[in-house]
């Protein structure tokens, strides 16, 4: 099929991810929209009802393979902490840091710091857990609500850490392949915009959801992250403080409040301050050892990642290995944690543990598939198996193709070429990733800037912040905001809405700031 001419399927696909963004918008669930047009998207290309119900299957087998590794380090750190939960070891972990979480506001502050500089190193999704597991809940016991927290999390680690990659260099180079410029001038343009964007959205976010919505202290020693919530004779007390859900008495039901977190009574089984089974119970001092050596264990792991990274002292941590690392020190802590909780009982509870944490991660985020399906299909990476094309077979690209019409009319203008490309981007980043396109933004960011006499460095990294910010993710339900959601107890739907207006707003002030200055 000629890439040079927008057919049917083409226009097809476009208005089905627009009706997919403006139903996310809406509040609405979109699985059934998704498999309705990934249907009408592959009838149109192959001309047949056949190649439309396959690529519906193919998408979902696509998306979950794409996504499996998100959903098991979720699963895994989910069932470790819920091991630790019933041993009491959680509270413990959290005591000694309630100094420096004097109250919400310094915990949001805090907590976005700390998020930026450890994604920075690593990348987000790797660090997720370490946060999650040792920071968050002490944020949230200082009056932070885990909607709070996620804000904070996703603005600076999915956000402002990955939109500028300034140690990795991935995505500076990637974009710099196709500027045909060099790396580190867009790294130092990318961090600089991620910075400014960054401010503005804490800023907004912290005005529009956090001020405002603390926890008093009972609702905040109330609260259960439900990555703690898994594992034998686990029961959900009712609510006791239903501010953290935004289900009060003040109305507030759009999930800033609390989200999905949930809620158990302090001394309800499970609960904070309940001991282990009756049978088999653990002492206190094992408790305490486990709360000391999770911190310590996670800690360790982060210097050997840094000594990796920066030293020749130990062998380098290859790129997306953190992940793994993170994911399989969570599990050996499980079967560890599991046998001190309970020597009787613990080959058993660690297989109740991972089923708990598995189906979590399942129920939480499992709607993504089928929309990570649908737009996975307008990718020329992933169409071809989709849409069940011979191999070697030329795939179709829908959304790339649709951008290369869209450069011809684009003015000659500074401001205007910049605003473009940061719209391009943030299009670019409907992947659920961004970076896959990078190159192309840079080749556009270099045929821009001849025509309109814009820096070309500064239109590569404005588009790389567009496609990182939005795919990376903060904007999409499709990206790793899933793992944000999910480790945090939130709705990824209401998550991606609250941070529309921040995110935008800073994107905006930084593109703006960027045409004029850089």
């Amino acid at each position: 099929m000629d890439g040079d001419v927008l057919t049917a399927a083409h226009w097809i696909y476009l208005a089905g991810l627009a009706a997919i963004i403006a139903t996310v918008v809406a509040r609405k669930n979109v699985v059934a929209l998704a498999v309705a047009a990934t249907f009408v998207t592959g009838t149109a290309y192959g001309g047949s009802a056949v190649t439309g119900l396959g690529a519906i299957f193919n998408g979902a087998i696509v998306a979950t393979r794409e996504l499996l590794p998100i959903f098991i380090i979720i699963a895994l750190v989910t069932a470790m902490l819920g091991a630790m939960r019933g041993l009491g070891a959680d509270a413990l972990m959290i005591r000694p840091l309630r100094r420096l979480f004097r109250n919400g506001h310094v915990a949001y502050l805090v907590l976005a710091v700390v998020t930026f500089v450890l994604s920075l190193s690593f990348w987000p999704t790797p660090v997720l857990p370490l946060i999650v597991a040792i920071l968050v809940p002490a944020a949230v016991r200082a009056g932070l609500a885990p909607f709070g927290a996620a804000l904070a999390i996703a603005i600076t680690g999915q956000g402002m850490a990955l939109s500028s990659d300034y140690i990795m260099g991935v995505a500076p180079g990637l974009s710099a392949d196709g500027a045909g410029v060099p790396a580190g001038a867009i790294a130092d343009r990318a961090m600089i915009i991620s910075l400014v964007a960054g401010a503005v959205a804490l800023t907004v976010a912290y005005l529009r959801d956090v001020r405002t919505k603390m926890l008093d202290p009972i609702a905040a020693a109330a609260v259960t992250l439900p990555a703690a919530r898994t594992g034998p004779a686990r029961t959900a007390a009712p609510a006791v403080a239903s501010a953290a859900t935004g289900d009060g008495p003040d109305g507030d039901r759009d999930g800033a409040r609390g989200g999905t977190a949930t809620l158990t009574a302090p001394d309800s089984p499970g609960g904070p301050g309940s001991g282990g089974p009756d049978d088999g119970a653990p002492a206190p001092r094992v408790a305490r050892a486990v709360a000391v050596a999770v911190p310590l264990l996670f800690a360790a792991l982060l210097v050997f990642m840094l000594l990796g990274r920066f030293t020749s002292l130990v062998p380098d941590i290859d790129d997306g290995q953190g992940a793994p690392l993170v994911g399989g020190t969570a599990a050996l802590a499980l079967v560890v944690i599991a046998l001190a909780a309970n020597r009787k009982t613990w080959l058993e509870d660690v297989g109740s543990h991972f089923t708990e944490g598995v189906g979590f991660a399942f129920r939480t985020m499992g709607m993504v598939i089928p929309i990570a399906g649908f737009v996975y299909i307008g990718l020329s990476d992933y169409a071809g198996e989709i849409l069940g094309l011979p191999e070697g077979a030329r795939a179709p690209g829908f959304l790339l193709d649709a951008i290369g019409h869209v450069q011809p009319h684009i003015p000659d203008v500074p401001v205007v070429a910049a605003f473009a490309m940061l719209l391009i981007g943030m299009v670019i980043g409907l992947d659920g990733n961004g970076w896959p396109g990078l190159p192309f933004t840079g080749s556009l960011a270099g045929s821009l800037g001849d025509g309109s006499g814009a820096d070309v460095a500064t239109l590569a990294a404005i588009a790389q912040n567009g496609a990182s910010w939005t795919g990376g993710g903060t904007l999409v339900i499709w990206s790793s905001l899933i793992v944000v959601a999910g480790l945090t107890g939130v709705s990824v739907v209401d998550l991606a809405r609250r941070l529309f207006v921040p995110v935008v707003t800073g994107l905006v002030v930084a593109t703006a700031i960027a045409a004029v200055a850089l």
